[in-house]
């Protein structure tokens, strides 16, 4: 048995296949979108929190937080 056989879908199995690929793309796409806005939300807490002086270690490690967590949403 090659990689070619363990791929293939029996034709009368096709709609679902797609069907299944359709959604595990949209949440593929939608779990991006949710991380980039969450990361975006927290670089701004972030640097809210660090004006004041007394939050500003905690400011920093969430605008970092929020920062990684958007790189990770883009690429």
């Amino acid at each position: 048995m090659n990689e070619r056989d363990t791929h293939q879908v029996p034709i009368l199995l096709w709609p679902f296949a797609l069907l299944w690929r359709l959604l595990g793309f949209v949440l593929h796409v939608t779990s991006r979108i949710v991380a980039a806005l969450l990361g975006l939300v927290l670089m701004v807490a972030g640097v809210v929190l660090t004006m004041s002086v007394l939050g500003a270690p905690a400011g920093i490690a969430l605008c970092a937080f929020g920062f990684l967590l958007l790189v990770r949403a883009l690429f």
